[in-house]
C-alpha cells in the first residue's frame, strides 16, 4: 500500500470522525505548513473506481487548508446530493483524492484551455460550474466546458465567462 499524503490522511481522519461522532472534529494541533496555508479544496471519493461523492470550494471559506479539508471530506461524504451519505462500513473501500486550487484566473477564449492541465469554472449571471482538471472520460476542452456548463444549469448557446486554474493534486 502506498504512503497516503497529508491532506488525504487529514480527510480520511475528518470523515471518519463525523461519521463515528456526529459531528465534525477540530483542527488537529500539529500541521504542516502547507496545510496552515489557504486556498480552495476539492475532496472526492471514489468507490471500485466509480466517484462516490465530491465536494469542494474554488475560493478558501475556512482559515486554513487543513480546515476546509475537514469541512469538504464531510461534504463529500454525506452531502453531494448525487449520492447517498457514505455508511461508516464503505470506509475501508474508498479512494480518497483532495485537489489543492490555486487562484482561479480569467481567460478570454477556450483556446487558453487544456483538459489536462487547467480545471475550468464557466459563469453566467449568478450560475456557475466547475470542472477539476485531468478528469478521466474528459479529454478536449469542449467535452471540459459543455459538462461544467451542464452542472451549472447554463444553456448551451449562452455567453459565459472563463476562468482557469490549476491543482495540486494528493492521493
Amino acid at each position: 500500500m502506498d504512503k497516503q499524503s497529508e491532506p488525504v490522511k487529514l480527510a480520511k481522519k475528518s470523515l471518519t470522525y463525523y461519521l463515528e461522532h456526529n459531528q465534525r472534529m477540530d483542527k488537529p494541533a500539529e500541521l504542516p505548513d502547507m496545510l496552515q496555508e489557504k486556498a480552495g479544496v476539492f475532496v472526492s471519493l471514489k468507490k471500485a473506481g466509480q466517484l462516490r461523492g465530491c465536494i469542494g470550494t474554488f475560493e478558501p471559506t475556512q482559515p486554513t487548508i487543513a480546515e476546509e479539508i475537514i469541512q469538504n471530506a464531510v461534504s463529500a461524504g454525506t452531502e453531494d446530493p448525487r449520492f447517498s451519505p457514505i455508511k461508516l462500513s464503505e470506509l475501508a473501500e474508498l479512494e480518497i483524492s483532495v485537489d489543492v486550487l490555486e487562484p482561479p484566473e480569467a481567460i478570454e477564449s477556450i483556446d487558453e484551455l487544456e483538459p489536462k492541465t487547467y480545471g475550468v469554472i464557466v459563469r453566467c449571471g449568478h450560475r456557475s460550474g466547475l470542472l477539476l482538471p485531468d478528469l478521466e472520460g474528459v479529454d478536449t476542452v469542449t467535452e471540459q466546458v459543455g459538462i461544467a456548463m451542464q452542472k451549472a444549469g447554463i444553456q448551451a448557446e449562452k455567453e459565459i465567462d472563463l476562468y482557469r486554474f490549476t491543482v495540486t493534486r494528493y492521493k
